[in-house]
């Protein structure tokens, strides 16, 4: 069983009641209150250790936003079914299609010359719901038990999901349907990444948190992977399974993340990580700016924490704009912005682009587009190695979004050359895209959530992943949105859009660029002294 020394929970200045701890303030153990703890936890804690359970996490919540990323995957390869050129297909018997007519195959709607924009509309539908829902999620996450709260957002995921394919099967052709059930299904899916984010950060601290998050973070492509290959499928076929059958993969999950997710080291006797039990060594020297290189050194700033220093009171969620003025969340935001526009772009259009300009099937194009999620695994790997070992994490996405914007140039004029070239610049340009997506949505997210200014206040840490995230999730609604509208006038201008978006979120990180540099530059002049001496 795991236990907790008297070292790691030094005297708090909260005492946690209801769902979590109550602290006597001697350094003794806290009192568990175990009301609420997950049903399926209790056979586990007899026989484990904090790194058992930690991994277990690790897992589960890999796993929950692998499904989350799953079950939006489908759209984008069914595209293709939804309008394609029927000229070469056999006619059905009792089709009563114009004998001219080329779409006789296609599925209204979207068999009219305005497909892309209708396709657009559903896709920002679901994007603008979930850039909006992103912003409230946050705030609900902070507020209500996280197991309850992700439990029935993916069983709800689940379900709009296959409501999405249902209409297949029930013959559907009016728009508003379709439109209406991706608005809430991206209203339901903002329940999970600020939740998975908290959880996980509760669990890890600091030390190695940009490779551990790199590889947890790889759940986005395996998700998108796993939604592409299950759609594709069915995507010639009864296109409506590409959508039902992950929708009730995720609502399993659901129900499994009910019995099985711990939201706190403390619920099962664990030690917790640096952010809840070490805060004071991480104040021991405040002046000490290689501590942490995001930091605003003026006295006179203040972050709205709410954070209540009488013992006996619980730390108090903080406030919107307490979170803004946490240095970083801002400029981490909007590059991000510009990040995922480029990143869902080629989410929800890539198998679109590759079928009309690489002339492959749908199943083809499917299948060929996940291995630019396959870079974006490594990518969120090394960007999280990377930035541990320089302690730089804008510097890190800085670099790789400069080298992202040649590559997508090259990619659109040699990479459907060849299907070698192909593979290689998919691969290399998911590397460049995901790697700052990757690392900003986790590693950057969750430093900012326990940053030392909030003073060992914790619930930050949902209301921070929200606004980095629902910042970002406006520009993967425009870009999906502003790729169907350009694309009838080349995919060129679709490309030469997608770099200038990399720019800008390249250019918004240039002052926390240059206060890293300072930082390493402190540091070696530090380290030079103490030699001398």
């Amino acid at each position: 069983m795991c236990t907790v020394s008297g070292a790691a929970l030094k005297p708090s200045s909260t005492a946690e009641t209801g769902r979590h701890r109550v602290d006597d303030f001697s350094g003794n153990r806290p009192r568990k209150m175990r009301s609420s703890l997950a049903p399926g936890v209790w056979f586990l804690r007899a026989f484990s250790r904090d790194s058992w359970f930690r991994g277990f996490i690790l897992l589960l919540t890999f796993l929950i936003y692998a499904c989350y990323h799953m079950s939006r995957k489908p759209i984008s390869i069914v595209k293709s079914r939804l309008h394609q050129n029927c000229s070469e297909l056999v006619r059905p018997e009792n089709d009563t299609h114009d004998l001219n007519d080329t779409t006789w195959c296609s599925w209204s709607p979207f068999d009219k010359d305005d497909y892309k924009e209708l396709l657009g509309a559903v896709d920002n539908a679901f994007l603008v719901a979930y850039a909006i829902g992103m912003f409230i999620s946050g705030i609900f996450g902070e507020r209500l038990p996280l197991r309850y709260y992700l439990s029935a957002g993916m069983v709800l995921s689940g379900l709009f999901t296959s409501l999405f394919g249902l209409g297949y099967f029930w013959n559907i052709h009016v728009l508003w349907y379709f439109v209406l059930i991706q608005i809430c299904n991206g209203l339901v899916q903002t329940t999970g990444w600020p939740s998975v984010v908290t959880c996980v950060g509760n669990w890890f601290g600091k030390g190695k948190r940009g490779f551990i998050m790199g590889i947890w973070n790889s759940h986005t492509s395996v998700g998108n992977i796993l939604g592409s290959l299950i759609a594709g499928v069915w995507v010639n076929e009864q296109w409506g399974l590409s959508f039902i059958v992950p929708g009730i993969i995720t609502a399993i999950m659901g129900v499994v993340t009910f019995f099985f997710l711990i939201e706190y080291p403390e619920d099962v006797d664990c030690t917790p990580p640096q952010h809840h039990g070490d805060l004071e060594k991480e104040r021991d020297n405040p002046e000490d700016p290689a501590n942490d290189p995001y930091s605003r050194r003026e006295s006179n700033v203040d972050i709205a924490t709410s954070f209540s220093k009488e013992p006996g009171s619980e730390p108090q969620a903080i406030s919107f704009l307490g979170a803004l003025k946490i240095p970083g969340v801002v400029e981490f935001s909007l590059c991000l912005l510009f990040a995922k526009l480029v990143s869902y772009t080629f989410l929800y259009w890539l198998p679109l682009y590759i079928f009309n300009v690489a002339h492959f099937s749908a199943k083809e194009a499917g299948d060929l587009s996940t291995l630019f999620d396959v870079g974006g695994i490594i990518g969120g790997i090394v960007a999280g190695l990377i930035s541990d070992y320089t302690n730089g994490r804008a510097t890190t996405c800085c670099i790789m979004l400069i080298l992202a914007a040649p590559m997508m140039f090259l990619y659109n004029y040699i990479g459907q050359n060849g299907i070698a070239s192909s593979i290689v610049m998919l691969i290399i340009c998911g590397v460049l895209v995901n790697g700052p997506y990757a690392l900003i949505t986790t590693a950057v997210s969750a430093d900012l959530g326990t940053h030392e200014s909030l003073k060992g206040n914790a619930k930050a840490l949902s209301t921070v992943t929200a606004i980095i995230d629902g910042t970002g999730s406006i520009g993967a609604a425009l870009g999906p949105l502003l790729a169907g509208l350009i694309s009838p006038t080349g995919w060129n201008n679709v490309f030469y859009m997608l770099i200038s978006a990399d720019v800008l979120a390249c250019l918004l990180l240039c002052r926390l660029v240059y206060k890293e540099i300072l930082a390493w530059k402190m540091s070696r002049s530090r380290s030079s002294g103490y030699k001398q001496i």
